[in-house]
């Protein structure tokens, strides 16, 4: 055990890899860095998402969602203003749950189907929202080390 936090040694020690921070954000990001691969690839599918959602103009939705999905996953993968690209992913998924997943106004199989859409995507901010909490201790780390 690790005297300070209990954490089983090694346990502690998977945790102390360096690679294990970049894969983690990686694989957070994943389905919005495929997302936005392929509404580029389909745009005119990513507009007729975007319009089935109610959200318009359909296309500037879906071009905000591209360059959110691409800008941002890049942004929280190379460690870099994690808080503007893991926010704008925040952001996007936020609309998402409003749009795709609004459970209050279905009912039977469709309503349990999007109350667990929507927490798994409210999950996904917490998400995000905790690698911002790690990028932002590590910066302030590196500063006060100067």
């Amino acid at each position: 055990m690790h005297a300070k936090t209990g954490t089983p040694r090694w346990i502690a020690a998977i945790l102390s890899w360096p690679w294990l921070l970049p894969i983690a954000r990686g694989a957070l990001v994943s389905a919005f860095l495929i997302g936005g691969i392929q509404k580029l690839a389909d745009f005119p599918a990513a507009v007729a998402e975007q319009a089935h959602f109610g959200l318009q103009p359909a296309w500037l939705w879906a071009v905000a969602a591209i360059v959110v999905e691409l800008g941002g996953s890049l942004l929280v993968i190379a460690n870099r203003f994690v808080w503007l690209g893991a926010g704008g992913l925040g952001v996007l998924t936020f609309v998402a749950m409003l749009t795709a997943n609004a459970f209050w106004l279905s009912a039977g199989h469709e309503r349990f189907m999007a109350i667990n859409a929507f927490f798994e995507h409210l999950g996904l901010i917490a998400g995000l929202v905790v690698v911002t909490i790690c990028a932002e201790k590590t910066q302030s780390r590196r500063i006060s080390e100067f």
